[in-house]
């Protein structure tokens, strides 16, 4: 059982930056592949990026190449997601969510979930 738990989100002007952080449970942390999805008002849920225990990073979203950066702390049991270069259509909540066998974009394949943090961006 892996619980989750986002962090970092808020208000913040276009152009600016901020850094969510998600903080698992459990002993096997290195061991699931760690996933970011977000969801913005009145859409589906959309994958962003995902990252393996070794570090591997998967792609989901074309749309925030080269601004957001996943990375993880096995040893703190915490993934992060650097966003840059915010835009107002990045305003959505952002999820964490963990997976002990894909390494998918995909939310089917995810098990574990957090609550969400919520990132808004003023234009």
């Amino acid at each position: 059982q892996v619980q989750l738990v986002e962090s970092g989100g808020g208000l913040v002007q276009a152009g600016g930056s901020l850094r969510l952080s998600c903080a698992a449970s459990g002993r096997t942390f290195s061991s699931y592949v760690m996933g970011w999805f977000r969801q913005a008002p009145g859409k589906e849920r959309e994958p962003v990026v995902a990252i393996r225990g070794n570090g591997d990073v998967l792609s989901c979203a074309d749309s925030v190449k080269g601004r957001f950066t996943i990375s993880r702390d096995n040893d703190k049991k915490t993934v992060f997601l650097q966003m840059n270069s915010l835009k107002p259509e990045d305003t959505a909540v952002y999820y964490c969510a963990a997976s002990s066998t894909y390494y998918s974009c995909s939310d089917r394949h995810y098990s574990y979930w957090g609550q969400g943090t919520q990132v808004t961006v003023s234009s």
